[in-house]
């Protein structure tokens, strides 16, 4: 899939077809808090798989059972397609 720059009117979209998920700075980012370290690090796997296959990778930081997921397509400078996808892929992971 080509990446393409969301306009406007899809980032405003996007919190109605991404619950969960917010928007700030271009940048779709969201939280989440596992039981311990290894379902947290369990869900990274999984994630770094799907990110890998798709060739569109997130920023993330891991604390113990937290975690954040960002993305944002540097490439083009701003949100794109690629990265709604990869949060409707991580969604389903769940």
């Amino acid at each position: 899939m080509k990446a393409s720059l969301l306009d406007q009117q899809e980032i405003i979209s996007l919190p109605k077809q991404l619950p969960g998920w917010e928007v700030k700075a271009s940048v779709l980012r969201r939280e989440w808090k596992f039981s311990n370290f290894v379902e947290a690090f369990g869900f990274m796997t999984k994630v770094a798989l799907l990110a890998e296959a798709m060739n569109h990778h997130p920023e993330w930081h891991n604390v113990y059972a937290n975690l954040t997921i960002e993305f944002t397509t540097h490439d083009l400078g701003g949100l794109s397609n690629l990265d709604v996808q990869m949060a409707k892929e991580i969604d389903t992971l769940m």
